[in-house]
């Protein structure tokens, strides 16, 4: 598989998991408290929607719990290698404390994760959607 098509790309680059092109989340930003969050409702370049049915993302707090067990262990990782003496407490304000910062970052990954898991990569979006376009307008 090409890095063009994959679903680790579309998650990574914040693109549609249709095309690989158009943006999911309005705002480039991730630690906006009021940015952070604001998905567009269709791609800009092949017009898939994102939210596929009512309560969609709600399935997205599975993936967001995965990463949160990924960070939360690779914080107590680094954590002992750095410091491996450390009392109990410190790892586990290390933690909360990388969750917070992390919390937006998240969010965003969660849902990219969830939206892939439901839409697979079309080389041919644009093309159809333009052609859609062209046939009703």
């Amino acid at each position: 598989m090409k890095w063009n098509e994959s679903r680790v790309k579309s998650v990574l680059t914040n693109t549609c998991p249709k095309c690989h092109q158009g943006k999911v989340f309005m705002h480039k930003t991730i630690f906006h408290p009021k940015k952070f969050a604001k998905m567009n409702e269709r791609c800009s370049e092949c017009g898939h929607k994102y939210e596929l049915e009512t309560g969609f993302f709600y399935g997205a707090m599975y993936a967001s719990y995965a990463t949160t067990v990924a960070f939360s262990v690779a914080t107590f990782v680094l954590t002992y290698l750095i410091y491996p003496p450390a009392p109990f407490w410190v790892y586990i304000v290390n933690i909360f404390t990388v969750l917070i910062v992390l919390a937006p970052l998240n969010f965003r990954i969660g849902r990219l994760i969830w939206i892939n898991l439901f839409t697979g990569y079309n080389p041919d979006a644009i093309n159809n959607q333009q052609e859609k376009t062209k046939s009703h307008g």
